[in-house]
């Protein structure tokens, strides 16, 4: 920097100017560079923050605007594809996204497994949330956000796909989307949130393949666990053998920075389902939902697990919807101090005693532990082996919601012993979602993307 002042013979009162410059600019760079370790997956946050220069065929960026700017690389498993909001006006909202079934190869599966059902969980964009949150949405044509319009498309959808029970989350219109699909011999019921908030949770299904034996709503407000809630319902099928499944349905709490009252929730609902279980003999279960939590995060390794030891986790960070901020080292004496912080950081948001005992039951364990034995149905059904267009490593989607600050995947259908998942609807493929503006889309109503698995009885 030095050198570089003499060289252009700068007056002295300009050299704290440039120096400032440089230094912010190396200091910037660094910053960048040495965040490169740290991504988390399959989670792409996009901003204009990323700049144009940084973007490479073997990295991809996301800049957390829900907190404040961080950049991270993927180096593993990801999609080596980057997204600059900047070029967005180049691409094509009229792309055309098809979608197709995936059939299991599971050896599970036999050959007289005739009594099968579908399911749908489908997060459908409530009316007052994309009429609040209209930042979310820039590029997306405004015909596209008219309820009317989505409405139909939604609908459209659902009655395509000739599910036999049918999940919504952030319904605040549900007499038009029953009066669209009583026509199709659904019923329904629904479940709004409490307190102030206008949207809830709602399940239909069709009268001529399953009798409804039992329903319960859960109020997450009177456990402490904020206004969201759940609807679980055990059916029974409409045939000789009369088969019986219980279906639950989730709409978990949005914040990020609140996986403590997101697990407590979830763990809620896996009780609560347990137990109507129980009381009808055992019956299978089926838990699908919006569950604001990505694969990376330690909430989706308790779904899968069964446990987790919860102090070994920041209660920030259990979604996974947002990374760790590290800070950064530079020799022994940044060692030590970044090892202070994190200590510091850890100390402040770890887990009292009160709230450990009130998610494991008991006053000596740490680890939350949940009943169900559940896998993910799309986990299960593979795609060809090698592709990486359409799902992660986890065999998840790449990608189930999409708008200008978030694309990835937050919507599930988890299954328990005693069913089968024999085919899902893959979801498109990562590029083809990136050519877009992001969602809702010209044949598509909602910012997420429906999800259906088919289901046979073991």
């Amino acid at each position: 920097v030095i050198s570089t002042i003499k060289h252009f013979a700068l007056a002295p009162s300009s050299h704290l100017v440039v120096g400032l410059l440089v230094g912010c600019l190396v200091a910037w760079f660094s910053l960048v560079l040495s965040t490169f370790p740290f991504m988390g997956c399959n989670t792409f946050f996009l901003s204009p923050c990323l700049p144009s220069l940084m973007k490479t065929p073997h990295h991809s960026f996301k800049c957390q605007l829900f907190f404040k700017p961080s950049f991270s690389c993927c180096t593993k498993n990801c999609v080596e594809s980057w997204v600059n909001p900047n070029e967005r006006q180049s691409f094509d909202h009229e792309v055309d996204i098809d979608r197709h079934w995936v059939d299991s190869n599971s050896s599970s599966l036999s050959s007289n497994s005739k009594e099968r059902f579908t399911v749908v969980s489908y997060n459908i964009l409530g009316v007052k949330n994309a009429s609040k949150h209209k930042h979310l949405y820039p590029n997306v044509p405004s015909e596209y956000m008219k309820w009317d319009r989505r409405k139909r498309l939604i609908c459209e959808e659902l009655i395509g796909w000739d599910s036999d029970i049918i999940c919504l989350q952030e319904v605040d219109k549900y007499d038009d989307i029953l009066r669209s699909l009583e026509k199709e011999s659904y019923v329904g019921t629904y479940k709004k949130r409490t307190g102030d908030s206008v949207d809830g949770c709602a399940m239909f299904w069709k009268t001529d393949r399953f009798r409804l034996l039992e329903t319960e709503n859960i109020e997450f407000e009177g456990f402490g666990l904020r206004n969201n809630v759940a609807q679980i319902s055990v059916f029974e099928m409409r045939k000789a053998s009369s088969r019986r499944v219980l279906v639950g349905n989730i709409h978990v709490l949005f914040n990020p920075s609140r996986g403590d009252i997101k697990l407590g929730q979830i763990q809620l609902l896996l009780s609560s389902a347990q137990v109507l279980s129980e009381k009808w003999g055992g019956v299978p279960i089926v838990l699908v939902g919006d569950f604001n939590s990505t694969p990376q995060g330690a909430i989706y390794q308790f779904l899968s697990s069964s446990e987790l030891d919860v102090t070994l986790h920041d209660k920030r960070f259990l979604s996974g919807q947002r990374s760790s901020p590290l800070p950064q080292s530079g020799g022994s004496q940044g060692h030590m101090s970044r090892a202070v912080v994190l200590m510091d950081r850890f100390l402040k948001n770890s887990w009292t005693d009160a709230e450990v005992r009130n998610l494991t039951g008991n006053t000596n364990g740490t680890i939350v532990k949940h009943p169900l034995r559940l896998n993910s149905s799309y986990a299960s059904v593979k795609v060809a082996e090698g592709s990486t267009r359409t799902r992660d490593s986890y065999g998840e989607p790449l990608a189930t919601s999409f708008h200008s600050k978030f694309l990835g995947t937050v919507d599930y259908l988890w299954y328990s012993e005693g069913l089968v998942p024999t085919r899902v609807l893959d979801t498109p493929p990562i590029e083809i979602l990136q050519k877009t503006r992001g969602l809702p889309h010209k044949t598509l109503g909602s910012d997420h993307l429906a999800l259906v698995s088919e289901f046979a009885f073991a």
